[in-house]
């Protein structure tokens, strides 16, 4: 496709004998601007009452976010700043992308910097076909939207990119989309889809992009994106009224370990030593918890605990859990394709039910399962009660409405199931100061079934105290006691081990070791030499 004569005499850009010169691009309000200006901007703040919280850079020098504040509407703004294309730059970067979607062929490229490289060298070889020479600064603008748009996540390529946001959510077109950020929760961002099509092909090509398929025939979908973020989708208004929408669940690249969990105080390292004690010796866990309390997060820290050749088998319908062990199978569902037969499934669809039965022939010594929902939970609590190590996640604010629930459509689990769980972590996002946090706000020990009421039995092992930011023992835990007499400990043998391992919590601490293939080396070293490790964290502490 050929570009109009006009353009090419708006982007005339040249150097004379090596030396570059100031050069007038002959447009309609046009400046003189030299080729070694910014390439990005950061515009002044105009608005009166909004001050500037903080700025970070994205991806020197091309983008940055600025988190506002508008003491008029008590309300923060996340706002991307990109490079700034003026009329005759767009209209360029239209026609190239045009070129590439028709001229860029099928190659097998691994390594993101080549990917760039070639997008790069592919884009000067268009702008020589079309004659156009531009300006360096006008160059890096067209190239760095190229390679946003082809390779990256295009309009919310920031927004991935940037640490800081937990979620995403787009809730339709003309609408800003919001996110949760770590330090000031949520807010809107200056980023819209402001045409209906636009933001259909963008639902598509993220999901094209995550390896699955959506359209107006099924229009809802949950995925894992290529990062390893949970997204779920819907597209046109057949599902909802304001047009396609998205919401993004941000994880860490590399997983939390439990040396996070006490940075953040979301657990302290007497909790973890219980957590670490009951994990090891095979007491099955239930993490509860309201939407964004950090459940899966925390499961994928505690997984840690297990000792390195014990098998696993993990089973999630999106992608999350990433764990060090080498004796460990990570199994997906799968949806299906075409209409659905009489039982409501369709051809080719795996569910976790099955997943889970084809688990339990694998001979597992431990079972996680992402997030149980409903038939499966039957399976997961009955390996539970032949013995088998369960983990899992459920959405409940506390003990009592858990086990409403599971007794209840669509579970409608027998209590002496629930019974099989050992322990039910109760975690929850709460605010400490003027900060939203994650808290772990019970440690429940489910002790067995009232003969006479059929009441289950439990204990309150730990609890966390809001008053003082604070956690408490309540001076008895049966998973002490049952391991105890696993191990043919006295309770003063027990009291002794668990401080040992709180030592060695505190020592990880301390050293600041953060990865989780380091942080399971050293509790595989405990596993393997108690004695010289005990030796190594005491002489440490004691500097």
């Amino acid at each position: 496709m050929a570009v109009s004569d006009k353009i090419k005499e708006k982007l005339i850009s040249f150097s004379m004998n090596g030396k570059p010169k100031k050069v007038y691009m002959p447009s309609k309000g046009s400046k003189e601007r030299s080729y070694d200006e910014e390439i990005t901007k950061i515009p002044k703040i105009v608005s009166e009452g909004v001050k500037e919280i903080e700025i970070n850079t994205i991806n020197d020098p091309y983008t940055y976010v600025r988190i506002t504040y508008d003491n008029k509407s008590n309300e923060y703004t996340y706002e991307v700043i990109e490079p700034d294309l003026d009329e005759d730059e767009d209209a360029l970067l239209k026609t190239v992308k045009e070129r590439l979607i028709e001229e860029v062929e099928l190659v097998d490229i691994e390594e993101n910097e080549d990917r760039k490289r070639y997008l790069e060298n592919k884009v000067r070889i268009i702008l020589k076909e079309m004659d156009i020479r531009l300006k360096p600064v006008s160059e890096q603008r067209v190239l760095y939207y190229i390679i946003r748009d082809f390779m990256g996540f295009g309009p919310i390529d920031v927004i991935m990119n940037d640490v800081d946001p937990e979620d995403i959510s787009c809730d339709g077109v003309g609408i800003p989309i919001f996110v949760f950020h770590r330090k000031y929760g949520s807010m809107k961002s200056n980023v819209v889809f402001e045409d209906a099509g636009e933001l259909d092909n963008f639902v598509i090509w993220i999901a094209q992009r995550s390896g699955k398929h959506i359209s107006v025939a099924d229009p809802m979908l949950d995925a894992t994106m290529p990062d390893g973020s949970r997204l779920q989708q819907t597209l046109g208004t057949h599902v909802t009224q304001r047009g396609s929408s998205f919401t993004i669940r941000r994880f860490e690249e590399e997983p939390y370990t439990p040396i996070h969990l006490i940075h953040f105080k979301t657990f302290n390292p007497e909790m973890m030593a219980y957590a670490w004690i009951a994990m090891e010796h095979g007491q099955s866990m239930l993490i509860c918890g309201g939407t964004a309390s950090g459940k899966t997060t925390t499961l994928n820290a505690m997984l840690l605990f297990i000792p390195p050749q014990m098998k696993i088998v993990s089973i999630e319908d999106t992608r999350e859990l990433n764990l060090p062990h080498d004796n460990w199978v990570p199994l997906l569902t799968r949806s299906g394709f075409g209409e659905t037969d009489d039982s409501g499934v369709k051809a080719g669809e795996i569910d976790m039910f099955e997943l889970l039965q084809a688990a339990l022939r694998q001979r597992p010594q431990y079972l996680m399962v992402g997030e149980v929902r409903g038939a499966e939970a039957y399976v997961v609590f009955q390996a539970m009660a032949t013995g088998k190590a369960a983990y899992t996640t459920f959405h409940a604010d506390d003990v009592q409405t858990f086990v409403n629930r599971m007794e209840n459509d669509p579970i409608n689990l027998p209590r002496a199931l629930v019974a099989a769980l050992d322990v039910v972590l109760l975690q929850g996002k709460v605010k400490v100061g003027t900060k939203m946090t994650r808290r772990i706000k019970a440690i429940t020990e489910i002790v067995g079934i009232e003969p006479d009421s059929n009441e289950l039995i439990t204990n309150q092992a730990y609890t966390w105290n809001p008053a003082d930011d604070s956690f408490n023992y309540s001076g008895h835990s049966y998973v002490y006691t049952r391991v105890a007499q696993q191990k043919n400990w006295t309770a003063r043998e027990m009291d002794r081990e668990v401080k040992r391992r709180k030592m060695v919590l505190e020592y990880l601490d301390k050293k600041n070791i953060l990865n989780y293939r380091d942080f399971a080396k050293i509790t595989s070293s405990y596993y393997r030499d108690k004695k010289y490790v005990m030796e190594l964290v005491q002489e440490e502490l004691e500097k």
